[in-house]
């Protein structure tokens, strides 16, 4: 099925009014959890980088959880070395399900640790494409994330609730820096370079700021503006950073968003005079 003209893979999306919608019985069904050759993008003894393709786990959350990300790159790697087998991979960071783009995974124990060392230090390098509600302004936004800012959703320290005392020692310290690269109809596409890296950093930081995600299901209760209705959070992990663990070189890694993050953007191009 497609909604003007995006394959639709969320069986609860809310349909706006003069949507095309288009059923097509004859076409191929979805292989899930497939995860093509090309989706690597750099591997060595020591790691691998891949581009995550939309609505993929990163990694098994529940015991009922397969076809993630760790498990198709696994196989890949195995088909590719043309061994019987892989060991596990190591997780150093995580992308929300319906988040497109980079990641990585360590292959050894030593580049986990290393790896991980500079994701503390926040020592990677890690820019988002988003596409958001609204004129988004350049802006650096820094706040405390906590997991519960008073009505059960993760958020920054007294933007839901006034502060009462200080930080909470569970709280942590979340920067994101937001520039505009894009006008829209509605909407604005921005790039967003992490300074640290939290879980729905951008997505909340966006929220609070009044410009959500297009495609926005949870950080949007606040938003009383027109939405854009979309499968997904456009939200796409673009460009990756790093020192490489054993080599100590530095390396960095770009890929183009996929297929739909780039339709909703040209749906919502200005019209040209």
């Amino acid at each position: 099925m497609t909604v003007n003209g995006q394959r639709c893979l969320d069986p609860a999306l809310r349909v706006s009014p003069g949507a095309e919608v288009v059923v097509d019985e004859r076409a191929p069904k979805l292989r899930t959890g497939a995860l093509s050759e090309s989706a690597i993008v750099f591997w060595d003894r020591d790691l691998v980088v891949v581009d995550k393709p939309v609505g993929m786990l990163s990694i098994r959350y529940e015991p009922g959880d397969k076809d993630t990300l760790a498990d198709c790159t696994r196989t890949l790697l195995r088909r590719i070395g043309r061994r019987r087998s892989e060991p596990a991979l190591g997780v150093v960071h995580r992308l929300d399900k319906d988040t497109s783009g980079l990641m990585m995974f360590a292959r050894t124990l030593d580049a986990k640790r290393i790896l991980a060392a500079q994701f503390r230090a926040h020592d990677i390098e890690r820019v988002y494409h988003a596409i958001a509600h609204g004129t988004v302004a350049a802006q650096r936004i820094e706040t405390h994330l906590i997991t519960d800012r008073g009505d059960g959703l993760r958020g920054s320290y007294g933007h839901f609730r006034r502060h009462k005392g200080g930080i909470p020692p569970d709280a942590k310290r979340s920067v994101t820096h937001v520039r505009p690269l894009a006008p829209l109809a509605g909407a604005t596409l921005i790039e967003c370079r992490l300074e640290t890296g939290r879980q729905h950093q951008i997505r909340i930081h966006l929220s609070e700021l009044g410009h959500p995600l297009v495609g926005e299901r949870v950080y949007i209760r606040d938003y009383s503006g027109p939405k854009i209705e979309a499968a997904r959070p456009m939200l796409h992990a673009r460009v990756l950073g790093f020192a490489h663990p054993r080599t100590g070189r530095r390396m960095s890694f770009e890929r183009e968003a996929p297929e739909d993050f780039r339709a909703i953007i040209e749906s919502l191009r200005p019209a040209r005079r």
